[in-house]
């Protein structure tokens, strides 16, 4: 007698495997491969690290889902009180459609940076090279200081892509 209650038992084991290789199954087919992913999200190509003003500063640019663009602006110090500190200034807001970027940043210390422009080709020969992509055009700075007197500079600017083994995110090489 408690031999087809194994089989039983057994039987409902099965079944409950065969079950759960098809779910998994069904979920890989509908999972895209990370390559597809990349390809779906517009604009991703251009997230990395650019060039900013002077040699030793850079922007960190991140194209999300829709355009969403976040990051930050990593630069030395132009106060008597942080000169030559490295200040980090991430964006508020950021966005890109198609190839127009815009985003403004953060206020650190009584300094804000607002950029509109676009994102194209540059001349790097392939992709990871340096300047495979710039990103050209104004960059206004506004500054407030202790006394709550507000001024602004804009100027034209390209920012070059850093190179692929210069980025953080790049494999490291043995």
């Amino acid at each position: 007698m408690h031999i087809p209650r194994f089989l039983a038992l057994l039987a409902v084991c099965f079944a409950s495997l065969a079950l759960l290789a098809g779910v998994a199954a069904r979920a890989q087919e509908k999972a895209p491969p990370p390559e597809a992913k990349a390809a779906d999200r517009p604009g991703t190509q251009y997230s990395g690290m650019y060039s900013f003003l002077k040699e030793g500063e850079f922007v960190q640019v991140t194209v999300e889902d829709a355009g969403r663009v976040t990051g930050f602006i990593s630069r030395y110090g132009d106060l008597d009180s942080d000169k030559g500190a490295f200040l980090d200034q991430f964006f508020k807001t950021g966005k890109l459609d198609g190839n127009l970027l815009t985003f403004t940043t953060e206020p650190v210390h009584g300094t804000t940076f607002d950029f509109k422009g676009t994102i194209e080709r540059g001349e790097g020969k392939k992709v990871g090279d340096e300047s495979y992509y710039v990103i050209k055009g104004t960059l206004t700075e506004s500054m407030t200081d202790a006394n709550k007197k507000s001024s602004s500079r804009t100027q034209a600017v390209t920012f070059k892509s850093f190179p692929e083994e210069a980025s953080p995110t790049a494999p490291m090489k043995e």
